[in-house]
C-alpha cells in the first residue's frame, strides 16, 4: 500500500502547533503515512482584548477550521476538546479523542511574591474564565499562606507565552492556566526551551480538582475529519483512548445540562478510578451555587439502617453528633527529626506538620495527602505545591511526573511524613507519630456493637477495632479511594468506596 499524505488543520499558536505536531508524529508512527500541518487563523486568535464570553457569536476557535475541513482544504483538524461546542456542523465527524494525562489547572506565581502574600490586602490572579473567576475568588484564599487576603481576578488573554510574560513583568500576583497545555509544550524540545526561560523564576500550585475543577473535557484532544473520508476515519481510531472518552462524555453531558456556552461559570471534572467515576462540579449557574462531589460507583450496596454509623476520625467535640467516632486510637508525635538535604515532602496528615517545621529550609516541593492537610499547612505559613486529593501515593506520583513543574523545581528524593510503621513504594518514611490505644468505656463498646456501617481512614485502624471487637469484621465497610481501599481489596475484604468523608456523609443522608 502506497504512503498517503494528509493535511492537518491547526491554529497558529505555539500550543496548537505543538499538540498537532505530537499527534502528527504518533499517527506517522502508527500508520506509516505522512501528515503535514496547515496553519489557519481563527477569530479567537485575532481578538485578544476581551474575554470570549463578552463577545457576540460562538465557535471563536473553530469556525475557520470547520470551513477548511468541509471544503476539503485539509483532511483533519486537531482541537483542544474544551473549545468544541456541543453542536457541530453537518458533514464533520468526531474521529478520535486522545488520552489525557492531566486535566488540572495550575497557578503560577513569582518566587519573590510568596513571602509577601501574608502582608497583602488583595491577591490578584490573572484569568478570563468565568468558572475560574467564581471558584478562585470564593476558594483560593484558604490555599494561600496568609491570615487575611482578598483574592481578586483580572482579565488575562493571549497565548501561553504572552500570559506567562505578563506575570513575569509583575502585572499580576499569579495567573492560572490549564496544566495539560503547558505539559504538552514541556514535552516538545523547541517549546521547552521557551518555557525554561519564562518559568525560571516562578513557582506553582497544581489546583486540587475537588475545589477548582477544570473545564469540561480539558486536557483531551478531539480529532475531527470529513465524514466522507472513511479511510482516514478508520486510521484515526488508532489513537483513541476509551477511558478518556468515558470521562469527557460525562463531563460534556453535565456541561450541557447547566446550559453550556463560554459564559458558563461551572468547572466539571470526571475521573475514572477503577470501575468508578469521581464527579466534581463546582461554580455558579443561573445565580445558583453548584457544588457536586460524588462517586458514580458499581461497588457494594447497603441494605439496612443507615443511622448507626462509625467514622474513623478523632472523637468529635460535639456530644450530640449523629456519628460515632474513633475513641480507641490517639496519635502521639514522635521526637523531631531535622532533614538537611533538599527534598520533596509528602505530608499525609496534620499530625506531621510539627515535624516538618524542623525542615522548612529543605523543602523543594511540598505535597499534601488531601485538601484538609493542605489547608492546615497553609495556615502554618507553608507554600503547598499540590495534593493527591485523597487518592493516594500513586496519584501523587502522577502529579510529580509532570515535566512542566520540573522546569521550575526539579524533582528530588521524596520524604513521606506519616505514621512510624507505615510503608511506601515511593519514598523514605519519616515517622512523625505513633498510635496509642486507649481504654474504652462499656457504653462506647455497646455503641460499636450496634453500629452497622464503618468508614475507615486506615487499614491498621480496622485491624485494631476488629481485634477489640471481632464482630465488627462482619459489618458493612467503607473507605476512601486511596491506600486504605487498596489494602482492603488486597486482603479480600469487600468495601464500598467514596471520594472521602464528605461524599460518604452525603450517601448516608440519601
Amino acid at each position: 500500500m502506497s504512503k498517503k499524505i494528509y493535511k492537518i488543520g491547526t491554529r497558529g499558536s505555539l500550543l496548537a502547533v505543538t499538540q498537532c505536531t505530537q499527534v502528527k508524529e504518533e499517527l506517522e508512527k502508527l500508520t506509516g503515512d505522512e501528515f503535514v500541518l496547515e496553519i489557519i487563523k481563527t477569530q479567537g486568535d485575532l481578538i485578544t482584548d476581551k474575554p470570549l464570553w463578552q463577545l457576540d457569536g460562538k465557535d471563536f476557535f473553530t469556525k475557520e477550521l470547520d470551513e477548511a475541513l468541509l471544503r476539503k482544504n485539509v483532511d483533519m483538524v486537531v482541537h483542544s476538546y474544551k473549545d468544541l461546542g456541543s453542536e457541530r456542523p453537518e458533514g464533520i465527524k468526531l474521529a478520535a479523542i486522545t488520552k489525557r494525562h492531566f486535566a488540572h489547572d495550575i497557578l503560577f506565581i513569582r518566587n519573590e511574591t510568596i513571602p509577601k502574600i501574608n502582608s497583602m490586602n488583595t491577591f490578584t490572579v490573572g484569568t478570563s474564565s468565568p468558572r475560574r473567576i467564581v471558584n478562585l475568588e470564593s476558594g483560593l484564599k484558604e490555599f494561600l499562606p496568609a491570615n487575611s487576603v482578598k483574592v481578586e481576578t483580572k482579565m488575562l488573554r493571549g497565548n501561553v507565552n504572552t500570559r506567562i510574560g505578563k506575570l513575569v513583568k509583575g502585572e499580576y500576583d499569579a495567573i492560572v492556566l490549564a496544566l495539560p497545555g503547558i505539559e504538552r509544550l514541556a514535552h516538545s524540545e523547541n517549546s521547552l526551551k521557551e518555557l525554561e526561560v519564562l518559568l525560571k523564576d516562578l513557582n506553582y500550585m497544581i489546583l486540587p480538582q475537588s475545589e477548582f475543577p477544570s473545564a469540561a473535557s480539558q486536557g483531551a484532544l478531539a480529532i475531527e475529519c470529513n465524514e466522507e473520508n472513511t479511510e482516514l476515519l478508520e486510521k484515526l481510531k488508532l489513537i483513541e483512548d476509551k477511558d478518556t472518552v468515558s470521562e469527557v462524555s460525562r463531563e460534556r453531558s453535565a456541561f450541557k445540562s447547566y446550559g453550556g456556552g463560554c459564559h458558563l461559570a461551572v468547572g466539571i471534572n470526571v475521573r475514572k478510578s477503577g470501575l468508578n467515576y469521581i464527579h466534581i462540579h463546582k461554580g455558579r449557574a443561573d445565580d445558583k451555587e453548584i457544588s457536586e462531589y460524588q462517586l458514580e460507583s458499581v461497588s457494594e450496596t447497603f441494605q439496612g439502617d443507615k443511622s448507626k454509623v462509625f467514622i474513623g476520625m478523632p472523637s468529635s467535640k460535639d456530644a450530640n453528633s449523629e456519628y460515632l467516632f474513633d475513641e480507641l486510637i490517639t496519635k502521639v508525635p514522635t521526637s523531631p527529626i531535622e532533614i538537611a538535604e533538599k527534598s520533596d515532602f509528602f505530608v499525609t496528615s496534620k499530625y506531621c506538620i510539627d515535624q516538618l517545621e524542623h525542615s522548612r529550609s529543605s523543602i523543594q516541593n511540598l505535597w499534601a495527602a488531601g485538601t484538609r492537610t493542605m489547608k492546615e499547612l497553609t495556615q502554618r505559613g507553608f507554600w503547598v505545591n499540590g495534593t493527591s486529593n485523597s487518592l493516594g501515593h500513586d496519584e501523587l506520583e502522577i502529579l510529580r511526573s509532570s515535566k512542566c513543574i520540573q522546569v521550575m523545581n526539579k524533582k528530588k528524593e521524596l520524604k513521606v511524613l506519616t505514621h512510624r510503621d507505615s510503608k511506601s513504594n515511593h519514598g523514605e518514611i519519616i515517622g512523625c507519630y505513633d498510635r496509642n490505644l486507649n481504654h474504652i468505656s462499656d457504653e462506647y463498646r455497646e455503641k460499636l456493637l450496634k453500629t452497622e456501617i464503618f468508614f475507615w481512614t486506615s487499614f491498621n485502624q480496622y485491624l485494631e477495632f476488629v481485634r477489640l471487637i471481632p464482630a465488627i469484621k462482619d459489618r458493612f465497610h467503607c473507605a476512601g479511594l486511596g491506600k486504605t481501599k487498596n489494602r482492603f481489596e488486597a486482603e479480600g475484604i469487600r468495601v464500598k468506596t467514596f471520594i472521602g468523608v464528605r461524599d460518604f456523609k452525603n450517601w448516608i443522608k440519601e
